[in-house]
């Protein structure tokens, strides 16, 4: 009775496992019949092509018994012609018992290739059930791994919620806080870019208007114009002097 225990557990732990093996990879198991089927397939042609050459030796020996009861009937035919009625009809019995064995091996002719063609009936049959069996397997294979995927997609459509109440949403929300700091540092930057602007555009004027106010002294000093036709008056050129003072402290 404890033998008998152990045995339905043992036999119940390996009945699990082999389920744990028979779902974890449904096509390979698919794979596995349709290989083992054509193997059997395999063997059973093999098995058929030594039948057929049974098949063969006896529609010979068909074909051997007529020609050898037409000799026969040729031979009986012949001896009572000759009138050697006695000759004759020895070869009258041996054709009756070669009759007999033509007969016998006809019908063992015609059930052998009754059997033949049965059986290459069950065959074809059974050749084209591999073949949806093999396009079942290249289908299911296909759609267990589009399945799948689909499955891998979905789940990762729930993980990207980018919801500022998940992890995503405020790591998202910490990253547009960066990109606005970033860009109101930019701004800053531009529109303290103005500051001192109009200083700087006072000073290059005074420096232009000095730098005139001296290459105009100069054509002066030079004798190149004079103060009437140079438009230079004492005034500005003591305005001038006192400019070029100031910008040379």
């Amino acid at each position: 009775m404890i033998l008998g225990k152990l045995w339905k557990s043992l036999a119940a732990q390996m009945n699990k496992i082999a389920n744990f093996f028979w779902t974890a990879d449904p096509i390979a198991q698919l794979q596995y019949e349709y290989d083992k089927a054509v193997d059997q397939m395999k063997d059973g042609r093999e098995g058929l092509e030594k039948y057929r050459a049974l098949v063969e030796r006896v529609n010979r020996q068909v074909e051997t018994n007529k020609a050898h009861v037409a000799k026969l009937e040729a031979q009986v035919k012949a001896y009572l012609k000759a009138g050697e009625r006695e000759t004759a009809a020895k070869f009258a019995l041996e054709l009756q018992k070669a009759k007999k064995e033509l007969e016998e091996n006809e019908a063992q002719l015609k059930l052998h290739e009754t059997a033949y063609g049965n059986n290459v009936t069950k065959i074809e049959h059974a050749v084209k059930k591999l073949e949806e069996l093999k396009r079942k397997i290249q289908k299911y294979d296909a759609e267990l791994k589009m399945s799948r995927a689909e499955a891998e997609f979905a789940k990762l459509a729930t993980q990207f919620n980018f919801d500022v109440t998940t992890d995503f949403g405020q790591i998202e929300d910490v990253i547009h806080d960066k990109i606005d700091l970033n860009r109101a540092k930019v701004r800053v930057a531009a529109d303290l870019s103005g500051e001192g602007l109009d200083k700087i555009k006072s000073e290059q004027a005074v420096e232009k208007s000095m730098a005139d106010d001296a290459l105009r002294q100069f054509e002066v000093e030079m004798g190149m114009v004079t103060p009437e036709t140079s438009g230079v008056t004492d005034d500005e050129k003591e305005l001038g002097s006192e400019r070029l003072r100031q910008a040379s402290r």
